[in-house]
C-alpha cells in the first residue's frame, strides 16, 4: 500500500512540475554603446538660508538630519565667505523638497543647491555675497546653466518656505549678471495685461495665490505683502518681455 501511495505522489509531483511555467534565466545583455546621450545635469541654481546659529551647526545638520528628515545641499557659504562643498554637482542633493518652478517639479534632480549661513534676520555679509558671486560664475560657466535661472527656495515653494529673506541682495546679483531682474526705466503696461499670467510665466506656482504674490514681493520688492502693490504690473511686464525675448532652451 505504501509503495502505491509513493508512486501516486511522485506522479502528482511530476505533473505539477510539468504544468508550471518555465522561466528562462535573464541573459547578460550585449553591450552596444551609443554616442547619443549626455550626463544628467542641473538647469538651475536654488539659493537657501540655513536659519541656524552658525555654519558649523548647519554643516552638522546637512551631514546628518533635521527634525523633518535628512537634508543636504551641494554648497554652504559661511558668513565669513568660507566655501564648503557637501555633495558632488553630478549627484542629487536633498534641498528643494516639494516644489515647482514653471513646469519643473523634480527640482532636486535638476538643480544645484547653495545654502547661505544666515539666521533669517541679519543682512547677508559682503564676504558671503562675494563668494556666492564667484561660485555662481564658476558653476554656470562649467555646467552651462542659464544665468537667469538663479532663484530662491521661497520662489519654488512659496507656501512652505521664505528663504532667502527679503534682505537678500537680488539686485546685486542681477547687476553681476545672475538672476532675472526688471530693467529701468520701466515701461507702462499694455492694455489687457494680466499680472497673474506673467507671474506664472516667470515660474511661480499659483495654487496658493497669496503665497505666490508674497514670494514675488520678497524677491523683487524687498517685502512680503500678499496683495498687489503699485508698480508690480510694470515689473512683471518687463520680466515677461525679457523671458519672451530669450532663445528657447
Amino acid at each position: 500500500m505504501k509503495s502505491v501511495i509513493a508512486v501516486v505522489a511522485m506522479a502528482l509531483t511530476i505533473t505539477a512540475c510539468a504544468s508550471a511555467p518555465q522561466v528562462a534565466p535573464n541573459p547578460a545583455p550585449e553591450w552596444h554603446p551609443s554616442p547619443n546621450y549626455d550626463a544628467r545635469s542641473a538647469q538651475m541654481i536654488i539659493i537657501h538660508q540655513t536659519e541656524m546659529e552658525s555654519a558649523e551647526a548647519a554643516l552638522l545638520t546637512l551631514q546628518t538630519r533635521n527634525s523633518g528628515g535628512r537634508v543636504s545641499a551641494h554648497y554652504l557659504i559661511g558668513k565669513d565667505g568660507r566655501l564648503y562643498q557637501l555633495v558632488a554637482e553630478s549627484q542629487r542633493a536633498w534641498h528643494a523638497g516639494a516644489s515647482r518652478w514653471g513646469s519643473a517639479t523634480d527640482l532636486n534632480s535638476g538643480s544645484i543647491g547653495i545654502e547661505l549661513d544666515n539666521d533669517g534676520v541679519a543682512p547677508f555679509s559682503t564676504a558671503q555675497i562675494d563668494t556666492l558671486l564667484w561660485l555662481l560664475g564658476n558653476i554656470t560657466g562649467r555646467l552651462d546653466i542659464p544665468r537667469h535661472l538663479i532663484i530662491g527656495h521661497g520662489d519654488i515653494a512659496p507656501s512652505r518656505k521664505r528663504d532667502p529673506s527679503a534682505l537678500f541682495p537680488w539686485q546685486r546679483l542681477a547687476e553681476a549678471g545672475y538672476g532675472l531682474w526688471p530693467r529701468t526705466p520701466l515701461a507702462p503696461v499694455p492694455a489687457g495685461f494680466d499680472p497673474w499670467v506673467a507671474l506664472r510665466l516667470v515660474g511661480y506656482d499659483l495654487r496658493d495665490p497669496a503665497a505666490a504674490v508674497r514670494a514675488f514681493h520678497r524677491h523683487y520688492r524687498g517685502n512680503e505683502d500678499e496683495q498687489w502693490l503699485p508698480g508690480d504690473a510694470e515689473i512683471l511686464h518687463d520680466l515677461q518681455v525679457q523671458l519672451m525675448e530669450m532663445p528657447s532652451l
